[in-house]
């Protein structure tokens, strides 16, 4: 199966200390006040649902534009408040030391966002512990070492690229890392810290994984939440390490460069380094480089907010690599417009319509060989926007590749209609080519191009359906069951959008919402890890909405009206006692 990762603003996660690392907490916001317009309150709790006092909580807001973190501290009841918002889609990230938020898997959860008028609690549990000490060849402690835990995957088995911490260890040669997330990490002794700046006699070694090993000989380490993995002694082998440098060009001014030096291919452990240029200064060094291939990752990052990019695989085999040229090409752009259209059915008359701008629109990636070959951070850069209140959007910093577009709003009684591309005149002709509809073939996008004409339709009429999968006493669904709504209508049956998916709840409960009124096959499945392309970051409805998934939304329909559970859904219905069988669930 093909796969993708979204594009999201998550390029110094590298570098991100772990009080401040939260996968968004997966908490449902109360119903709004209207009496609390920009405003939106909350509380932090544990995993208890003790008050945390003291947590600061980040609030960013979704349009480009607004993008800067706003911030808040809970009181001595857990309590935060934040004013004065403007109206828009917020992510709310918090964090307080030795906590981390509680696993997040993209594949069964949805990430939360929340507006004005909205109440949250969020969650904060204890991270794990890592501790151990660092002596030399002779058995000796090692005083301030730098020491760094990356974790190469995170409680949901999926691959991570460059999340870290670091710490120095005591006047015993003793380092103690707490506030982990769990999941699988390793552990290495010497070179810079990638906070502090400051000098160390070891930031030119080649770093020196646990027990006392090369990067692809490290042990793993397992870290669960709340406990303490001890004993992570490392004997410092105090090799040498190489030098990487050379200089970033850019096709105009820009305020400043990003260089990221990252370790290539699964064998090898995930390192990753990033240094800062100011905008008069063109060069770049990372000291303290075991051998190995790599990827370095220049940008150049504009005033407005766009960015240049290059990429370049080096070797670094016994010596140093020096005088590299990277020349930063522009990246892409992809401008659009959100439509509403009203529903005339009686059933939805005086619903409320959705805010423009609430309503959030990205673009992922097509997880191709080619797009394989890049690191992580070079789809990362690129974000998801919210549409301005006129409904326009622009997707910027895409890298080249091809592309397809979702869009999320929390709006009950809408859903997306159609995803329509207008591609624009090639040569000297007037008029662009006919509108594609971009939910069926893939929008490729070149280096540097400024594309527009994609249309997002949102149409009045959504219904949901909420229920029970039919269960005897004391018994639970099985693991990984989803339920899948398929168009009964054939006409319908090529339709990408009107294909939905859902996990069954563990008391199996379904809930469903945002679905095109019509004729469905309703058919619950268990989901096995290769069909939900595990480590991928998709949801299942991404991902059983990609373009080059036509067999698989052929089988889901197939399968679906084979076990003849059949509902239709009338515009702005509200379907709350559903009970769906449970014999039809396939392995």
């Amino acid at each position: 199966m093909i796969r993708l990762r979204a594009v999201a603003v998550v390029l110094l996660l590298a570098l991100t200390p772990v009080c401040a690392f939260a996968q968004m907490p997966a908490a449902k916001p109360a119903p709004r006040d209207p009496a609390s317009s920009g405003m939106i309150t909350g509380k932090v709790v544990d995993e208890r649902g003790q008050p945390l006092a003291g947590a600061v909580i980040y609030a960013s807001a979704q349009r480009v534009r607004q993008r800067q973190a706003l911030s808040a501290i809970t009181d001595r009841e857990g309590a935060f408040k934040f004013t004065g918002l403007d109206q828009d889609s917020y992510s709310l990230t918090p964090s307080l030391p030795a906590y981390t938020s509680p696993p997040f898997d993209p594949a069964v959860q949805r990430v939360p966002t929340y507006h004005t008028g909205d109440s949250a609690t969020l969650t904060l549990i204890k991270g794990g512990v890592i501790t151990g000490t660092v002596t030399n060849l002779a058995g000796e402690p090692l005083v301030a070492i730098n020491i760094k835990v990356q974790m190469l995957r995170d409680a949901n088995g999926r691959r991570l690229n460059g999340w870290s911490q670091d710490k120095a260890t005591d006047d015993r040669g003793v380092y103690r890392i707490y506030g982990l997330p769990a999941g699988t990490y390793v552990v290495m002794a010497g070179g810079s810290n990638s906070y502090s700046g400051n000098l160390s006699p070891f930031d030119t070694d080649a770093p020196t994984y646990a027990p006392s090993s090369t990067r692809d000989t490290a042990t793993e380490i397992n870290v669960r939440a709340g406990e303490e993995v001890a004993g992570v002694d490392i004997r410092y082998r105090a090799e040498p390490g190489r030098i990487v440098s050379g200089q970033v060009t850019a096709a105009a001014q820009s305020g400043g460069f990003q260089v990221t030096l990252a370790s290539v291919g699964d064998a090898g452990v995930p390192w990753s380094s990033l240094q800062y240029q100011q905008p008069n200064s063109r060069g770049f060094s990372f000291n303290g480089v075991a051998d190995g291939d790599y990827l370095l990752v220049a940008t150049s990052i504009y005033t407005n907010g766009d960015r240049a990019l290059t990429t370049k695989r080096i070797s670094v085999k016994g010596a140093d690599v020096t005088g590299l040229e990277l020349v930063t090409a522009p990246l892409s752009s992809v401008a659009g417009r959100v439509v509403l259209e009203d529903s005339k059915a009686p059933e939805c008359a005086g619903k409320p319509r959705v805010p423009l701008n609430e309503i959030v629109v990205s673009a992922w990636h097509n997880d191709n060989e080619a797009a394989r070959e890049q690191p992580q951070i070079v789809w990362s850069i690129g974000a998801p926007v919210t549409a301005d209140p006129e409904g326009n959007f622009v997707l910027r910093n895409l890298a080249p590749a091809e592309y397809y577009f979702t869009a999320r709003f929390t709006a009950k009684y809408w859903y997306l209609q159609s995803i329509m591309f207008a591609p624009p005149p090639v040569g000297g002709a007037k008029v662009g080519s006919k509108p594609v509809d971009a939910t069926r073939v893939w929008t490729n996008v070149k280096s540097g191009d400024k594309l527009s004409g994609v249309t997002v339709t949102l149409a009045q009429g959504a219904a949901s359906l909420h229920g029970q999968v039919a269960l005897a006493e004391g018994e639970q669904p099985p693991a990984k069951l989803f339920v899948y709504l398929a168009p009964a209508e054939r006409e319908r049956a090529e339709d990408v959008l009107r294909y939905f998916v859902a996990p069954v709840s563990p008391e199996g409960k379904i809930a469903l919402g945002n679905i095109a009124p019509g004729r469905y096959w309703i058919l619950p499945q268990v989901v096995s890890d290769d069909r939900r392309a595990a480590g991928s970051g998709l949801t299942p409805l991404t991902k059983l909405r990609l373009p080059d998934e036509t067999a698989t939304r052929a089988r889901v329909r197939r399968d679906a009206e084979a076990a003849k559970n059949e509902i239709e859904l009338k515009p702005c219905q509200n379907v709350t006692d559903f009970q769906l069988p449970l014999q039809q669930a396939q392995p």
